[in-house]
């Protein structure tokens, strides 16, 4: 019998391993929690993100073919809190039987009213340090799903926990830096609660959490005087959200324009939003601009 050289003979037998190395196949319920997973997951993971690019979580209606990624899924990964009232209904009809992973699990979460009523605010991750949380979550929950490459996933899910954190201080410092009265900001939807919270922000909105919501004519005239009380000179738009009412409200008291924010949804790849990360930063970077 013909002997391989020695050269290839390593090469088949280093390959090997590699080539079986397994991949989780999971599913995210939205880009924003879909980008920590590829992050924390890397090249161990495929990732299909249920609510794509610019999509808004709130009203997603799935399809057949997103039944169907569940159905085949190692692993699926919800924001939790109410934010995917659509997702039971799906696991359901898709006769998913594995975990559904719950990523803000451990956070302390905020209540808030919607019309009437006292409801939990679903928008966690926007504060980075709850970032910090959902990452640990995934992290965890990809450790299980393939203990064999447990280490990496540590070390990934390490690093970029650390980049978050990071981040984190940086939010921090930069809004204290802002005199208290200039940190206030209107939006279009109740969705930076967290952030606020967090970052010492106060929001106006003219709807609550749920871009569903519809807010009524009284809602709106005193959301006008308000503005115009505190003299709040900037709005922002969503990228995931009709836009019309905020501009209105904005004409009605003379702010300008302060750009777009990405709270819930990532921008498509090589948007200024493409990564949690970059739209941190970017909501960040454009309230500071604006309070100046």
């Amino acid at each position: 019998m013909k002997k391989l050289p020695v050269v290839l003979t390593l090469a088949a037998a280093f390959s090997a391993p590699l080539a079986m190395a397994k991949t989780v196949d999971t599913v995210a319920s939205f880009s924003v929690l879909a980008d920590i997973v590829k992050e924390v997951g890397g090249p161990h993971v495929k990732v299909k993100s249920l609510v794509g690019p610019d999509g808004d979580p709130h009203g997603f209606e799935p399809t057949p073919q997103d039944s169907q990624s569940l159905a085949n899924a190692d692993v699926v990964f919800v924001s939790g809190l109410g934010l995917e009232g659509w997702m039971d209904r799906l696991v359901s009809a898709s006769g998913y039987k594995g975990k559904v992973i719950v990523a803000s699990d451990g956070i302390e979460t905020r209540t808030m009213d919607e019309e009437g009523k006292t409801v939990t605010d679903p928008h966690a991750w926007n504060s980075m340090k709850n970032g910090v949380v959902y990452a640990t979550n995934v992290m965890n929950a990809l450790i299980a799903a393939d203990p064999e490459d447990a280490d990496a996933f540590r070390q990934q899910g390490a690093d970029y926990i650390a980049k978050l954190k990071k981040l984190d201080s940086w939010a921090q410092t930069s809004f204290r830096a802002i005199p208290q009265q200039k940190r206030k900001v209107l939006t279009s939807h109740d969705a930076f609660g967290y952030f606020g919270q967090r970052y010492g922000v106060t929001f106006m909105s003219p709807v609550g959490f749920s871009t569903e919501s519809e807010a009524s004519a009284g809602e709106v005239a005193g959301l006008v005087t308000q503005l115009k009380k505190e003299h709040i000179h900037r709005y922002f738009i969503e990228n995931q959200t009709d836009p019309r009412l905020v501009k209105q409200i904005a004409s009605s008291t003379g702010a300008q324009p302060g750009g777009e924010l990405y709270p819930e949804a990532l921008t498509k790849p090589g948007g200024e939003a493409d990564t949690y990360v970059a739209a941190f930063s970017h909501n960040v970077n454009a309230m500071i601009n604006s309070m100046k």
